[in-house]
């Protein structure tokens, strides 16, 4: 056992305090990291639970109906359907089918004419490949085609009259697939949705106040750290956009759930202001850092827009997920946008001016998303920013204060 030796008097224990700093981030980082795994199984429990369900029907009509013995391809079609199709697994229940078909009749006809082997298993994987995309077909289809063909020419010698078991089974298993996700597990949509728009969301919401706090400290670094964080958005969108369609095929293709059609649709609609907030606000972010960088001023109003439309997500999110008419989300993206009329009044640089006109942005897009339509949510911004007739960069008159603009009653 080695013992410390205790520190001299007027020393500071800069190891330990290293140390304990690097501990307390490998604590958080664990913390996050478990936090988004849970997340990413309950967003994906739903799906295991119908690919399971949808397995072990198709093996048991495979089995015990059909008197398929060794019944295999009826389970992996159903899991395929369901797994690798999210939002589109009616039409790629038919690409399944295409794809066996021309699997067959490619591996048929080469085995014919050239026999077993293989070389000829590799001639027939080539060509089922470069003909499915010479004709357009898509990636589900290729695959297929060359899974089949692979089948066909492997068990053949084994296996006698082994394609119309495989289409019975294309059938089966895509079949099955849709009936467990119509009609015996439908997938509650809104629920779906809800758990996808969070991360994307949240995301907004975190980097807006992020950047919200860096023009109040002039920290070029953390507004910086937003701005890359807003770059890799492309998985939170994805998401959204995924769960969004497979909500609209399950609201579609499942008589318990039609009834949410008309919510769904409101969705729907929000996700492109979503995606163009997202966007607008990286533009926000950027022209926060060159302002920081350029020194120009950062009037109190500015950071204050920016930590309201941050809060106007927030609202936004959890009125959509009670199912409420986002009133309160709406009131404080138009509180966001005086701010920023009070900023602008205040005298701003040329990104000042930017990021003012980014934070109207914004807001309008957030209003959109809560269901205002463009012209009225723009009516709305231009009334909340206020008259503001100084040029950008000229200081207020000492002594005046800006008029504050109002916003228009919310019915």
């Amino acid at each position: 056992m080695v013992r410390r030796a205790p520190l001299r008097e007027g020393l500071v224990d800069v190891d330990g305090a290293r140390i304990a700093e690097a501990t307390e981030e490998l604590r958080h980082r664990g913390r996050a990291t478990l936090h988004d795994r849970l997340h990413r199984v309950r967003m994906a429990g739903g799906l295991a639970v119908q690919a399971g369900l949808a397995a072990g029907l198709a093996y048991l009509i495979s089995h015990k109906l059909l008197g398929n013995p060794q019944p295999v391809f009826g389970p992996i079609s159903a899991v395929g359907t369901l797994a690798a199709s999210v939002g589109q697994r009616f039409r790629r229940t038919v690409e399944l089918i295409l794809g066996v078909a021309i699997g067959v009749a490619i591996g048929d006809v080469l085995v014919y004419l050239l026999g077993t082997g293989a070389w000829q298993l590799g001639l027939v994987v080539t060509v089922a490949i470069l003909l499915t995309i010479f004709a357009g077909a898509s990636v589900a289809i290729v695959i297929q085609a060359a899974a089949t063909a692979v089948l066909i020419v492997t068990l053949s010698p084994s296996t006698e009259d082994l394609e119309i078991p495989r289409f019975i089974d294309a059938f089966l298993g895509g079949g099955v697939a849709l009936l467990v996700t119509a009609v015996l597990l439908p997938l509650n949509p809104l629920r779906v949705i809800n758990r996808a728009v969070r991360p994307a969301l949240d995301l907004l919401a975190d980097q807006l106040d992020a950047a919200a706090d860096g023009l109040r400290k002039r920290d070029r670094d953390a507004i910086q750290r937003a701005l890359d964080r807003m770059r890799n958005n492309k998985e939170e969108l994805a998401t959204l956009a995924e769960a969004i369609e497979g909500a609209k095929e399950t609201a579609t293709l499942s008589p318990a759930r039609w009834h949410r059609r008309g919510e769904l649709t409101h969705y729907a609609e929000a996700a492109d202001p979503i995606d163009r907030a997202m966007r607008n606000t990286g533009t926000l972010i950027r022209r926060s850092v060159t302002l920081i960088e350029d020194e120009e001023p950062v009037p109190d109003p500015m950071p204050d827009g920016i930590a309201h439309l941050a809060e106007a997500v927030r609202l936004l999110k959890q009125e959509f997920a009670a199912g409420q008419e986002p009133q309160k989300a709406r009131e404080r993206s138009l509180r966001a946008v005086s701010e920023a009329g009070r900023a602008y009044g205040a005298g701003v640089g040329f990104s000042g001016s930017v990021v003012v006109a980014q934070i109207r942005t914004t807001a309008s897009d957030l209003l959109v998303a809560s269901g205002i339509e463009q012209e009225e949510a723009n009516r709305w911004i231009r009334t909340a920013f206020g008259e503001q007739e100084r040029p950008v960069g000229e200081p207020a008159e000492p002594g005046e204060a800006p008029k504050p603009p109002t916003a228009p009653p919310i019915g």
